[in-house]
């Protein structure tokens, strides 16, 4: 067995080798995994929270706020995970997280009364540092560097 397999149990009892993951949270790719934590824990607190106490006020804004914690979470967990088929799923994600956090971002800016709120990518982010409008395309440049 070398260093890039393992070996496991098929349903038969028998042992066949597979291809180790490869890690994704290697090197930058470890502070990558703590921002979009970081960011987790922001977008659920602040969605969760307005959406319980003031979702009537401005329904669009925080239920975005929700669907950018869900895209974080989701991009955190497959960045963890590992392997080609988390590293694909993660980099269509960060691609999603981009178009979502540019489109937000041009359509608070061009019709502002539709917020009257701002969400996690409002302004491209800035209420968070701009960190939305960054973290994707991070992201898509750690996922796409080249293979061992």
């Amino acid at each position: 067995m070398t260093g890039t397999e393992h070996v496991r149990k098929d349903g038969t009892g028998q042992e066949e080798r597979a291809p180790a993951r490869r890690k994704l949270v290697e090197g930058p790719g470890t502070l990558l995994v703590w921002v979009y934590g970081v960011m987790v824990v922001g977008a659920v607190s602040r969605s969760a929270f307005q959406i319980a106490t003031e979702f009537g006020r401005a329904p669009l804004a925080y239920t975005l706020s929700a669907v950018a914690a869900v895209v974080y979470a989701f991009i955190t967990y497959t960045l963890v995970r590992g392997g080609e088929r988390a590293r694909v799923a993660a980099l269509v994600c960060c691609a999603v997280e981009l178009a979502g956090v540019l489109l937000v971002g041009v359509w608070t800016l061009v019709e502002p009364s539709a917020f009257p709120d701002s969400t996690v990518w409002s302004e491209f982010g800035r209420g968070y540092l701009f960190i939305p409008v960054l973290l994707p395309v991070t992201g898509i440049l750690w996922l796409r560097r080249p293979r061992a």
